[in-house]
């Protein structure tokens, strides 16, 4: 039985304020509440809201039929608690039908994954973090920023304890291949990898609203027509969406939540189920292999990481931020670890992309590469107070590694210091106990002492008498 597989992706960045040459080392705050709050509110409202309201419907209706998952990363989910707690309420909703998974992300929705492994891990471990206090549950299915992925991933993701990753099925690396089965990592064969269909999933986010398309308008019996059209051996279709399609890309009039709405019944009627990325990887059995050397992403025909990393500019400023990375991690002060946070968001480099660039808050790309060099020039000075200046890299490292070795011999030490009370303590507890005894044997001695000396006066008596 063919099966469609929805992925619902959300994030939200924090939005660099203005920050100018002249506010290095005078401000440190760099976000701007007010534009952060008005689209946060604006999309969820739009958006995120009435997307979730149609979910929990198709669900309903449907007698939990209709199955998805869905993404958050860690900065959406904070602004959401700011801004639109009744999101929240609707999330813990969907969870209680049974019938979305939420798979984990990076808390940032940034590009660590290709530089940096430890701080990978650090934010796939936040959002979960997230998804076990809110839920109650340990995800098994990742989606790394952008669908990004690449084979030196794969064995770090299985030793975080994932069953799958989601990512693009981007024509250089399928071939003549097709997106539309289970693959295993072949870096990594214990993890399964699900791709995107990117013609069906494009279909809605870019094409849904245009009248200038051949196939205008989409409706859902003609798109569930295309899926059940497909090879009959190709078991699964992976539709994996921007939420912000519905309702803010695509805005309501254009009809876009009728038609998701719509889609259940008429996949029902062509015998097509849907199901969550971890039922597709523990139903579905993989095909093959599939290698991906170099990382491949959701952008552009490219497919590759071009968006955020194909200019001298968005290098600079991911290299300058990266350097940060390993003295952030290791200091104590909660605001410079937020602040690392938020500045990784993909977003600010996707800003400064000069050839294809999208939505963005700056009038050019050179705009946003100056304020966001600005803000790190100020954060770098923040973190170097932290730390001496004159310390190098791998000076720091050592020492890094001193105070780590050290905390290892002190925890060592201690525990042999409880060790030894515990000895201590069991022979004074040992010693109490002879003594004790030791009290209760002297009577009983001098007794049978007493009792000896006058059997050898009565013996000696008698000896006496006798001889008499």
């Amino acid at each position: 039985m063919k099966a469609i597989c929805f992925n619902f992706e959300i994030h939200q960045p924090f939005r660099l304020k203005r920050y100018r040459f002249f506010d290095i080392g005078k401000d440190h705050y760099y976000f701007d509440d007010f534009l952060n709050e008005d689209i946060v509110t604006r999309v969820a409202h739009n958006s995120y809201i009435p997307a979730c309201e149609t979910l929990l419907r198709m669900i309903e209706q449907n007698e939990g039929r209709f199955r998805c998952s869905i993404a958050v990363s860690g900065l959406a989910f904070e602004q959401f608690e700011h801004y639109v707690p009744e999101l929240l309420e609707l999330f813990d909703r969907l969870h209680k039908t049974g019938c979305v998974e939420f798979v984990a992300q990076p808390f940032s929705y940034g590009l660590s994954s290709l530089t940096d492994p430890e701080e990978f891990a650090a934010q796939i471990a936040a959002t979960a973090s997230i998804l076990r206090n809110r839920f109650g549950i340990e995800p098994k299915i990742v989606r790394n920023t952008e669908l990004i992925y690449f084979d030196d991933l794969a064995p770090q993701l299985v030793e975080l304890g994932f069953k799958g990753v989601l990512t693009e099925g981007a024509k250089h690396i399928l071939g003549w291949k097709s997106p539309d089965y289970v693959y295993t990592a072949a870096s990594a064969p214990k993890l399964k990898v699900l791709m995107r269909n990117r013609k069906l999933s494009n279909d809605i986010a870019e094409r849904f609203g245009d009248t200038s398309w051949p196939e205008f308008p989409l409706t859902a019996d003609k798109y569930m027509d295309w899926i059940a059209s497909t090879p009959q051996e190709e078991q699964i279709i992976n539709i994996f969406l921007n939420m912000e399609t519905f309702g803010d890309l695509h805005p309501a009039n254009t009809g876009i939540f009728q038609f998701l709405e719509a889609l259940p019944r008429f996949a029902q009627e062509r015998g097509v189920e849907f199901i969550t990325p971890s039922q597709a990887v523990a139903k579905i059995k993989p095909v093959g292999e599939i290698s991906i050397n170099h990382p491949i992403s959701s952008a552009g025909e490219e497919s590759d990481t071009s968006a955020w990393l194909g200019n001298r500019l968005q290098n600079e400023a991911f290299e300058k931020l990266y350097a940060q990375a390993e003295r952030v991690r290791e200091c104590s002060n909660r605001s410079l670890k937020r602040d690392f946070q938020y500045l990784q968001a993909c977003d600010h480099f996707f800003y400064m992309n000069t050839r294809n660039p999208g939505f963005s808050p700056y009038e050019t790309p050179f705009v946003a590469f100056t304020n966001y060099m600005n803000v790190l020039a100020d954060f770098a000075m923040r973190v170097k107070e932290e730390f001496p200046s004159q310390v190098g890299n791998e000076e720091l490292n050592s020492l890094l590694l001193t105070i780590r070795n050290q905390g290892e011999e002190i925890e060592a030490l201690n525990k042999e210091l409880a060790s030894m009370r515990k000895s201590a303590e069991q022979y004074n507890i040992e010693h109490v106990k002879r003594e004790e005894l030791k009290a209760k044997a002297e009577p009983k001695a001098k007794k049978t002492k007493a009792e000896k000396a006058d059997a050898a006066d009565k013996s000696a008596k008698t000896r006496k008498k006798a001889e008499k």
